[in-house]
């Protein structure tokens, strides 16, 4: 995996993975809902995933990052991921995309 195309193939495919992984309180994946800030993705299949939660008040604080990591562990050419919670910036409804907020009602 040497080539740009490559890594922005994979992050594609990573981006793809995260949109299957919902937020159980909220029917919006968690990309769409903004809570991805980050996707690092190195040469050798690498992943890390900066993320947050709507709420560090959030019932699946413990589990969401772990879903994360099995999602993008799964996608073929990642070796292995890396997911670290934040809370700075907070999360806003202002981060979702616009798929999101018309899927919510907020538009």
């Amino acid at each position: 995996m040497e080539a740009r195309s490559d890594l922005d193939t994979l992050r594609s495919e990573i981006v793809t993975a995260l949109r299957g992984v919902y937020d159980p309180e909220i029917p919006v994946d968690i990309y769409e809902l903004g809570l991805i800030y980050g996707i690092e993705v190195d040469t050798d299949g690498f992943v890390d995933v900066t993320m947050t939660l709507t709420s560090p008040a959030c019932p699946v604080a413990g589990q969401m990052p772990i879903l994360v990591k099995a999602a993008v562990e799964q996608v073929a050419g990642v070796q292995a991921a890396e997911v670290e919670l934040t809370w700075d910036p907070p999360w806003t409804q202002e981060r979702m995309s616009e798929r999101a907020r018309l899927q919510l009602g907020f538009m």
